[in-house]
């Protein structure tokens, strides 16, 4: 079977022709990946990765004596290969809801207690470099507001909307930096409460930039103090409370139907049902199911909209997304050295060979291969023999180098 090409100058630039236009509901879905490849240069803080991650949590548990030898053995269980923040959590929350009065790897239920809340806690601090940024005073090496800053400069029919599954600051830092206004469903001053009416009104202030944290933030509590109107309310401020953060683990999906989450997710269904909708994906791995639904359903209701992931991967490395990729034509994947579009997989390659003032255009979302040479023999020339083939790697999948993709169109 002949192999499909796709050229990225075609699809990208069409992409392009999107993001420019005034009259386009533009949202983006942002991932862990824009907070650990979000790196601008050699100063830039940024979160680290899920190994990295996985790696200063064990190393802080370890510290305390009492978990170390149930460290080893979940681990072990795990197997080495799988083993990360998020399989480990899950299986501490699975053992701590049927160990009952016995033990499991030497803990007892209320060791279990203390284990899954000493992981959480590291899990926030590591995601808690919002004050070491701004203790820097180099909050501009930030690629989010350069984010900001694009978003600033065009003025727009509809808002941008951003939905993200990340619990830090650094989309805030961004926008507050720019001075771009923005509402990410919390209404008041003092003690400031989830307004879950205000997620559902589309039309709620028209003109401000939108900011929906899918999974919690950092900074948002269940209010202690009352129990409001519509029962447990959530607030956002400084607090002793836990935070209200859907942790990566098995329960995630479950956590995912609770209030304030289920309010966040019905507005990223409701957006894609609107008209000539977009939704923009860069890093995120498509890998939780509960959102994913969200968006192949919304899309299947509705012909006129469409969502664009960039993926940090080749799709053919992805039997799960060539799936759903093949199912959904409101469903366009780019990974790195191929695409299904369409509903049709193929791999990226240039029609024709960029001359010098297309190249510099290119350059900003599409790395070309280095030329092949025919065969010569050993020590002899290859100058005049260099084969273009015009394959090479889509890069925009990378945070930082979409940011450098949107500001090369202003």
């Amino acid at each position: 079977m002949q192999d499909r090409y796709f050229d990225p100058k075609e699809y990208i630039q069409a992409l392009q022709q999107l993001l420019v236009s005034d009259k386009k509901r533009i949202a983006f879905m942002f991932g862990a990946g824009t907070s650990v490849l979000a790196e601008k240069d050699k100063d830039t803080y940024t979160i680290p990765a899920v190994a990295k991650m996985t790696e200063i949590t064990e190393n802080k548990l370890n510290e305390l004596e009492k978990f170390r030898l149930a460290l080893t053995e979940i681990k072990e269980e795990i197997g080495c290969e799988s083993y990360n923040i998020e399989t480990f959590l899950s299986n501490i929350e699975e053992k701590k809801q049927i160990i009952g009065r016995g033990r499991l790897n030497g803990l007892l239920r209320a060791d279990f207690d203390e284990l899954v809340s000493e992981t959480k806690k590291q899990i926030i601090d590591i995601v808690s470099v919002h004050e070491t940024i701004l203790d820097s005073g180099n909050i501009n090496n930030l690629i989010h507001v350069d984010f900001a800053e694009w978003i600033g400069q065009a003025e727009r029919k509809y808002p941008i909307e951003i939905f993200t599954t990340n619990y830090d600051y650094l989309f805030e830092l961004g926008l507050e930096e720019k001075e771009v206004p923005y509402y990410d469903g919390f209404t008041g001053s003092y003690r400031p409460f989830f307004n879950s009416e205000s997620i559902e009104d589309m039309c709620f202030l028209p003109k401000q930039t939108k900011l929906w944290k899918l999974h919690g933030s950092l900074g948002w509590y269940i209010d202690s103090q009352s129990l409001g109107v519509t029962g447990n309310r959530v607030i956002k401020g400084n607090s002793d409370e836990d935070n209200i953060i859907i942790y990566p683990s098995i329960l995630k999906y479950d956590n995912s139907k609770k209030q304030p989450y289920i309010s966040l997710m019905d507005r990223l269904s409701n957006y894609l049902r609107q008209p000539d909708s977009i939704l923009i994906v860069c890093g995120y791995s498509f890998r939780d199911q509960h959102i994913n639904e969200r968006i192949i359903t919304a899309l299947r209701s509705n012909t006129l909209s469409h969502a664009y992931v960039l993926l940090h991967d080749n799709v053919s490395n992805r039997s799960d997304i060539l799936k759903i990729a093949s199912e959904n034509s409101g469903l366009t994947f780019c990974g790195q050295r191929d695409a299904v579009i369409g509903c049709k997989y193929g791999k990226w390659k240039l029609k024709n060979e960029p001359d010098k003032e297309d190249t510099i255009n290119i350059d900003t979302y599409f790395d070309e291969d280095g030329p092949s040479f025919e065969d010569t023999p050993l020590g002899t020339e290859n100058k005049g023999k260099e084969i273009w083939t015009g394959e090479g790697k889509l890069i925009i999948s990378d945070f930082a180098k979409f940011i450098n993709f949107l500001h090369n169109m202003i």
